[in-house]
């Protein structure tokens, strides 16, 4: 959250070189957590990620939905 922080203080004072440096620590933090980067799982379900949900096996539950 630190670097995350400091992206919106670099944003703020207009700072380019600060908010390229934190934007760096983000992803790098989020790589190490495996939120980025290859998938380190396999179980062998499909991937719906990025997909609509109304082209899904989930589409009856979206058309439920508000």
């Amino acid at each position: 959250m630190n670097a995350r922080r400091a992206v919106g203080a670099a944003k703020m004072t207009g700072d380019t070189l600060a908010e390229r440096n934190a934007r760096a620590t983000v992803d790098k933090t989020k790589r190490a957590l495996g939120e980025r980067g290859p998938v380190w799982w396999d179980d062998g379900a499909p991937d719906y990620n990025r997909q609509m949900a109304s082209s899904t096996p989930y589409a009856p539950w979206f058309k439920g939905q508000p």
